[in-house]
């Protein structure tokens, strides 16, 4: 497909709530991911890279229309982007390709999940292949012990690789990259591992060995020097606290079953990259990978996304494009934003004006290029993080503050914004925050954290300080779990 073509093809592959435990990365010490590695040696590898927004839908909002959340008011799992008036007419990556002479296909979980397309609107694709879901699942849970929100869940699960939907979603794109077509193609993989519930079959657990698991490094004092506000921002959500999962002797199945699901997908991204590499359009596309967001796998006492720390943040991008050296890394901040722009380079265009973001090609050239902007990621207004190379400095709605110094401090474990010697550093950061935030969209809710008369309002709840941190949803707060959906759906649901 695409061969024979003067422009260059795009094949896009993201995955979602992975965290820098790639190879790639030197993330995790045990991992095995040989396909991305294939992939980096092959590109470059942003080191330094972030997201817009630590959940699903605003991060792969904003990626995909260019606008950040702090200025389109989309900060929650719902609504859909296109009901966000501030992105209702915003051109897409995919429509703006399509209207320069590109077939666009869609495959997986590109998107967050519920978009439709609205047909008073211009496609947002020009095909679309097989969603999926997160399917298969068991008959019976394999942690009912955890909470009774349906995708959390985690284990050895089904037998066969085969029978998952991510495999059916690279098999339609595998089918996709066969075809024999005229124009360029831009071609959209989603995969949804290693998100809950982090199935995967035996092969993939085998890798690592309960007995021989390295675990996250957790100290106890860990949240001492954070700002209560902190808190708030992952105040009632389905994923388990490290305090329950370490009362239900579970912490290290967890860290077993997340690695398993990034190896798995790790091999689906190799039956992406064989197929391309079997055909002549394989040496006119260019290869974009990235992940929506990060997750804890216990850092910080949580796991999940949803803060504004590194672990949750941070994102790989890794970006081969013919004619750029292969084997590069640059540990300069970049965003997730930045690939719409880099993409419509390298395809020969120019982005529209309303993007946001900065193109990658001068550091596709030189990866040891100065950066001066940071990356910035937002989580309901008035929360944000600004990185930049060696800091990483966040401001809460209520005026409270972190700051880390990532050359001594990559774990993020000492806070300095109380030490007066560090002012002239946060005033460096801080004069990249948005003088005012928009206001959340119309229908927004689900992981919505707002700041209203001095309170902090979590899903149109005010938030009791009081409450406990470790809190045990079983125990503490049934009623508010009961309104979950098989798909997850509803308070704090966890798609």
């Amino acid at each position: 497909m695409g061969q024979g073509n003067p422009r260059p093809n795009v094949l896009m592959i993201n995955m979602d709530d992975l965290n820098a435990w790639v190879a790639p990365l030197s993330g995790h010490p045990q991992i095995k991911t040989p396909n991305l590695d294939r992939l980096a040696a092959r590109g470059t590898v942003f080191r330094n890279a972030h997201t817009q927004a630590p959940v699903c839908n605003p991060s792969r909002a904003s990626l995909f229309t260019g606008i950040r959340p702090e200025n389109s008011g989309l900060y929650s799992l719902n609504p859909s982007f296109r009901e966000a008036p501030s992105l209702r007419n915003s051109i897409t990556l995919p429509q703006f390709l399509a209207r320069n002479g590109y077939k666009t296909y869609t495959t997986g979980k590109n998107f967050h999940d519920g978009i439709r397309q609205d047909p008073k609107l211009p496609a947002e694709f020009t095909e679309w292949g097989f969603t999926g879901t997160f399917a298969p699942r068991p008959a019976k849970r394999l942690k009912e012990n955890i909470n009774p929100v349906p995708l959390i869940d985690w284990g050895v699960y089904p037998e066969k690789d085969e029978d998952q939907d991510d495999w059916k979603v690279v098999d339609w794109a595998v089918n996709k990259l066969k075809e024999p077509a005229a124009e360029p193609f831009f071609l959209a993989v989603g995969i949804r591992h290693p998100h809950v519930p982090m199935y995967a079959s035996q092969r993939w657990f085998d890798l690592y060995a309960d007995d021989q698991l390295m675990m996250p490094i957790v100290p106890d004092d860990d949240r001492d020097d954070l700002p209560k506000f902190s808190e708030y921002l992952v105040w009632r959500l389905p994923e388990p606290r490290l305090a329950l999962l370490k009362r239900r002797d579970e912490w290290r199945s967890h860290v077993q079953a997340y690695l398993a699901s990034v190896s798995f997908a790790d091999h689906l991204v190799g039956r992406l990259l064989d197929q391309l590499d079997s055909t002549p359009a394989g040496r006119n596309t260019i290869i974009v990978f990235w992940s929506d967001h990060g997750y804890h796998n216990g850092e910080k006492g949580i796991t999940g996304k949803n803060t504004l720390w590194e672990i949750s943040t941070r994102v790989p991008i890794i970006i081969s494009a013919p004619g750029f050296k292969a084997g590069q890394q640059s540990g300069q901040p970049v965003e997730l934003l930045d690939l719409y722009p880099t993409i419509a380079e390298l395809c020969g265009f120019s982005p529209p004006a309303h993007v946001e973001g900065v193109s990658l090609i001068p550091w596709l050239q030189n990866p040891d290029s100065p950066k001066e902007k940071p990356a910035r990621t937002a989580h309901g207004p008035g929360n944000m993080s600004v990185r930049s190379k060696d800091w990483r400095y966040i401001r809460y709605a209520d005026g409270s503050e972190e700051l880390y110094d990532h050359a001594a401090d990559p774990q993020e474990w000492h806070n300095l914004a109380r030490i007066p010697a560090y002012a002239p550093i946060i005033r460096e950061h801080a004069r990249w925050l948005p003088r005012q935030f928009a206001e959340p969209v119309a229908g927004s809710r689900a992981r919505l954290l707002e700041y209203r008369d001095g309170k902090a309002i979590w899903e149109g709840r005010e938030v009791n300080p009081n409450d406990p941190f470790d809190y045990d949803p079983f125990a503490q707060d049934p009623g508010d779990w009961s309104g979950q959906g098989a798909g997850g759906r509803g308070r704090g649901g966890s798609q």
